[in-house]
C-alpha cells in the first residue's frame, strides 16, 4: 500500500455519473425524467419575464448593496442549488461549474481564461439561494419587449401569458431590430 502525501489534494470527478450521452443531451421532451420540473420553471420564466419585469429586477439586484464574497464563496452557496431548468441533471450547480472549468481545462489547457469563465458562467444563480425564483434566475436567456422566437426552449406558444406579447411599446422593425416606443 503506498503513503499518502497530505500536500496533494484529489478531487473525485462525479461527471462520468452525471454525463448525459450526447444523444440525449438537452433532452426537452417529454421523455426526459425531469420533464415536468424543466417545462414548469420554463413557463414561469416566459410567462413573467416581460420589460416591467427586467426594470423592476435590475433596479432590486443592481445596486450591488447585498453583500460581498470570494468566488469561491458563491460557488459554496451554489452547493445548495440544483437548476430547475436542467434537463440533463438534478446535482447542486457547484458541480456543474467545476465540470464546466474542467472540460474546458481539458480542452484548453492553455486558456486560463477560459477556465475562469467556465468555472464563474452561473454564478449569478446565487440570486436563487438569497429568495429569487429560480425562474429569475436559470434556464436559457432571451431578449424581452419583442417577438419571442420560435427556437427559444418550448416555442413561442409557451409566451402565452407574457403581457409583451400584444404590448404596443415594442415595434418591429425590418432591420431585424426592437425599439422601444415611449
Amino acid at each position: 500500500m503506498g503513503t499518502v502525501d497530505e500536500n496533494v489534494v484529489t478531487i473525485v470527478d462525479p461527471s462520468d455519473k452525471f454525463r448525459p450521452e450526447k444523444d440525449d443531451f438537452r433532452n426537452y421532451t417529454q421523455n426526459n425524467e425531469y420533464f415536468d420540473r424543466v417545462r414548469r420553471t420554463y413557463r414561469e420564466m416566459h410567462s413573467t419575464q416581460n420589460v416591467n419585469f427586467v426594470e423592476r429586477k435590475m433596479a432590486k439586484w443592481c445596486q450591488f448593496n447585498r453583500g460581498e464574497m470570494t468566488i469561491m464563496e458563491a460557488l459554496q452557496l451554489l452547493n445548495s442549488l440544483v437548476d430547475e431548468s436542467d434537463p440533463d441533471v438534478d446535482v447542486p450547480n457547484s458541480v456543474h461549474a467545476f465540470q464546466t472549468a474542467e472540460r474546458i481545462r481539458s480542452v484548453h489547457p492553455d486558456k486560463e481564461w477560459f477556465q475562469l469563465t467556465g468555472l464563474i458562467h452561473d454564478i449569478g444563480k446565487v440570486l436563487a439561494v438569497w429568495g429569487e425564483p429560480q425562474s429569475c434566475v436559470v434556464g436559457d436567456t432571451f431578449p424581452v419587449g419583442c417577438e419571442f422566437s420560435e427556437h427559444i426552449v418550448f416555442g413561442r406558444e409557451s409566451f402565452s401569458d407574457n403581457e409583451d406579447i400584444n404590448n404596443p411599446k415594442f415595434k418591429y422593425q425590418t432591420s431585424n431590430c426592437f425599439i422601444r416606443q415611449n
